[in-house]
């Protein structure tokens, strides 16, 4: 596995320069986009493409060619290799396969991001990318409310207002960070508010290039400011009531037969309600 660029070439490794030069085959995202990192420092390597439309077909062909005892260097269009892509799916099946796994550390845009966003750094837990149906977008957020460290997430332009006030929704109100095109000509940090950046993005057209949103921790003790009760509730409309029951213990930290027993009270408040 071998780190790229996210956006400035200069922030290529030695290393990884080597490694790419002394391989004997390179697989990646989109054979294009790694065609131009390669000619930009003048290496000729065979390319073959590895992604998600083709890597359940192409994992046993890579096993054979390592087996044969080709050197092959994975890499990703921008970044560190496994984030965001199927390549974890190929790495275990080497490793099941008995066969050696190694990685060359580079540019990496969520490490990047928290760098610049000014928030906590000491504890972070990233999301990738959220669900694209509202629902299930939210039952995602409110699952991260009690994770005690900053949040990661990659999102697009034409989605971010929309994420960030739903964000807002769920999280409730956090400090955040929006940086964009990191490491490119135009790069931008802009930090606010969940409430804030909503505003703006909303009335501004949607932003340009690769986004990350780092979300800041709950504020300490907000883990007892959740409502059971509310959580349940919102819960019920999403899931069943084994699923909400345990979305919402976990959430506050209650007993499941807690959770449980206030579920059926709800419920049957509700076919109260329907009589």
């Amino acid at each position: 596995m071998t780190a790229t660029p996210i956006g400035n070439l200069q922030d290529i490794t030695l290393r990884a320069l080597t490694s790419l030069a002394a391989c004997d085959l390179i697989l990646c995202e989109d054979t294009r986009v790694t065609r131009k990192l390669l000619t930009a420092f003048g290496i000729a390597k065979p390319l073959k493409s590895y992604h998600d439309h083709n890597a359940a077909k192409m994992r046993p062909r890579i096993l054979d060619w390592l087996r044969e005892g080709m050197s092959i260097c994975l890499v990703s269009d921008a970044g560190m290799p496994l984030v965001s892509d199927p390549g974890f799916q190929l790495v275990r099946a080497v490793l099941e396969a008995g066969l050696k796994v190694t990685v060359l550390p580079g540019a990496s845009a969520p490490l990047a991001a928290l760098a610049l966003s000014g928030l906590p750094s000491d504890s972070f837990f990233f999301a990738g990318f959220l669900p694209a149906k509202a629902g299930a977008r939210q039952r995602h957020l409110h699952g991260l409310r009690a994770v005690p460290g900053s949040l990661i997430f990659f999102e697009s332009g034409p989605r971010l207002a929309a994420t960030l006030k739903q964000m807002e929704g769920s999280l409730g109100s956090r400090n955040a960070a929006i940086a964009r095109e990191i490491t490119k000509k135009f790069e931008e940090v802009r930090r606010g508010t969940l409430e804030t950046l909503a505003t703006h993005y909303a009335a501004a057209p949607p932003p340009k290039g690769e986004i990350v949103i780092v979300v800041a921790p709950p504020p300490q003790g907000d883990e007892n400011l959740i409502d059971p009760e509310a959580e349940l509730r919102r819960a019920l409309k999403f899931s069943s009531t084994k699923d909400a029951v345990a979305e919402v213990a976990a959430l506050t930290g209650l007993p499941r037969k807690t959770v449980y027993d206030l579920a059926l009270g709800l419920k049957n408040e509700g076919d109260h309600g329907q009589e």
